[in-house]
Parts: structure tokens; C-alpha cells; sequence
């Protein structure tokens, strides 16, 4: 079979090896792909395998042969299902691989926000403790994660295991979700008394047209003056402008964000540069243990595709 990657750059800049993927057939791999190149691209595909490119009925409308697209991702709003579902193309998706990962870096914004290291080293290299009267100048605020609420907005595998981490803080655990599960171990909890209620909140649920701009202006103003919001999830669960004026505002105290709603960041992104906003790059699922697992499961899905037993199937195909 013809595989085809439409943007391995996403994935692997030259630390990870695509090899395993030869197992299956000839492999045809480009680093990023544009909007109006995808389709003579794919064109001759028997899979695409991708992580964020739009996959739609424009740009699969030459690829006659297409039977199976694999995602280097958990979420799949870059492919349009419906169209997959007509045409017989099974799509599958890479659950649980980042777990681990994306609940390591949230907590190292929310302890960032917390312990403010990376001001306290600039302060010291900057050569300002060497000026400091006292052994321990605490010119940045300081707070404790004991005894605070964690407000867990979605509590999928990583939802779950941000709250496990909480409670080894002895922190309080609130969560948000639409079906709240049987017998679990934290209090489950409407939408707005999660934001009432909790000194911190984070972001774990997907992406869609129920959680899209969830976080808008009315949710802002509901959270607890002084507190803390987190969002390793994706970029469009929140409106940027919003959360720039609950941060300017004093509403909130600090947010810690690793996704916005238009990757790369904008010229004109509305949080760049708002103090106490901590940014980074869309990384939290990008260590190498976390990016190997993930071409694990990658090529998995692809070889019980191919054995007739797919599974991570996320769309219902036509196979008539």
C-alpha cells in the first residue's frame, strides 16, 4: 500500500524514526503540507497518515483509492467524518499516549504560577541576590497547592490523572463532566460551581461545538477572584480576548496556556506579552517517551486496520 504523511515535521524533526511505518508498504513523507497542496498530494494514497491537516471533501477529492487515515493525535476535528463516513474511509485516532506527559506540564504551569521559577532565576541572574540585605528575598509571591480546589474541566485519562497528582499535593479535587463517572474518588460538580468554587482551574476536555469559546467573558467573571486558570487542551475552548481582559483586569491572577486557537501564534494573538500570562508552544505532549508511544500506537492501528479489526475507530465508515 501507498501511505502517505502530509506533515511528519509535527511529529519528529529528525529524533524520531518514521521506520517502522516501512513495515506496512512505501511510505511518501512531507515535512508540512499547505492547504492547496494536499489534494494532488494525496491524490494516490491507500492511507494518510496525519496530524493536524484538514482532511475534507475538497482536499480528499482526488484520492479515489483512500481507505484508512491515521491521526498522530487524540483529537480529530481537522477531519471531517461525515465525508469519511460517505466515502468508506475508516479514520482512527491515538487515545491515552499523552497522558502522562500533559499532566507532567500541567502542573509545571500551575507550579510555575505558583513558585514563579523561572522570575526567581531571572532575578538571581541578573545578579540581584548578590545585592539582597536578607538570605531570602521573596520579591515574587509565593503559594502553597495544599489545601486549594483543583476545578478539573473534563475528566477523560487526563483529567484523571491531573486530579490523582492534586491529591498527592493535598489539594481539593472538583470536576466538570457531562456524564460524571460511577464510584470515582473526587466530587463531580456542575460547570459554574466548578468555577465558583475552585482557586485553580484546568483544561482537559476536547474540542467542540459544545466546548468551543467555553471559556468566554460570563465564565471568567464566575471564577474566584485571584484565581488561576490552565490550558494544555486546545486553544478554541476559551476566548483569548476574554482572558486577557480577566488577567488585566486583576479578575484572575495567572493563566498557564500551551494552546491558542490559531497555531503558530498570531502577530496579533491578544495574550502575547499580558503579564503574569505564562505561554508556551503546544509542547505539554511533546516529550521523545511520549512521541515514541504514540508511533507505537500509530502503526497498532494501522496493522489491526488492515488485519480487519480496527480499532480507535472514531467515525462510523460506509464499508458497502
Amino acid at each position: 500500500m501507498k501511505i502517505i504523511l502530509t506533515d511528519a515535521k509535527t511529529v519528529t524533526q529528525g529524533d524520531l524514526s518514521l521506520e517502522p511505518l516501512k513495515e506496512f508498504g512505501e511510505v511518501v513523507v512531507y515535512e508540512l503540507t499547505d492547504y492547496d497542496e494536499i489534494a494532488d498530494r494525496v491524490r494516490d494514497a491507500d492511507a494518510i497518515i496525519c496530524n493536524k491537516t484538514p482532511l475534507n471533501e475538497d482536499t480528499l477529492r482526488l484520492a479515489s483509492q483512500l481507505k484508512y487515515i491515521g491521526l498522530f493525535a487524540t483529537g480529530y476535528n481537522n477531519i471531517d467524518t461525515d465525508y469519511c463516513d460517505k466515502t468508506g474511509i475508516t479514520v482512527c485516532n491515538a487515545g491515552s499516549y499523552s497522558s502522562d506527559a500533559v499532566c507532567q506540564h500541567t502542573f509545571a504551569l500551575i507550579l510555575e504560577c505558583m513558585n514563579r521559577i523561572g522570575d526567581y532565576s531571572s532575578f538571581v541572574a541578573e545578579g540581584n541576590w548578590k545585592k539582597s540585605k536578607t538570605f531570602s528575598p521573596f520579591v515574587f509571591p509565593l503559594s502553597e497547592l495544599a489545601g486549594k480546589t483543583l476545578g478539573i474541566v473534563g475528566y477523560g485519562n487526563i483529567g484523571k490523572a491531573v486530579g490523582k497528582v492534586a491529591k498527592a499535593f493535598n489539594m481539593n479535587v472538583l470536576a466538570y463532566k457531562r456524564n460524571p463517572d460511577k464510584n470515582s474518588d473526587v466530587t463531580f460538580a456542575d460547570f459554574d460551581t466548578v468555577l465558583s468554587e475552585s482557586d485553580i482551574i484546568t483544561v482537559h476536555c476536547p474540542l467542540n461545538e459544545s466546548s468551543y469559546r467555553l471559556f468566554d467573558e460570563k465564565a471568567f467573571a464566575k471564577m474566584k477572584n485571584g484565581a488561576i486558570f490552565i490550558n494544555t487542551a486546545r486553544g478554541a475552548i476559551m476566548d483569548e480576548i476574554a482572558l486577557k481582559n480577566a488577567l488585566e483586569s486583576g479578575k484572575l491572577a495567572y493563566a498557564g496556556i500551551d494552546v491558542l486557537e490559531i497555531e503558530p501564534m498570531d502577530k496579533d494573538c491578544p495574550i502575547c506579552g499580558v503579564k503574569n500570562c505564562f505561554i508556551t508552544p503546544h509542547i505539554a505532549w511533546a516529550p521523545m517517551e511520549t512521541r515514541e508511544r504514540l508511533m507505537g500506537i500509530v502503526c497498532d492501528n494501522l496493522r489491526y486496520f488492515l488485519s480487519g479489526s480496527p480499532k480507535n475507530v472514531v467515525n462510523h465508515p460506509n464499508l458497502c
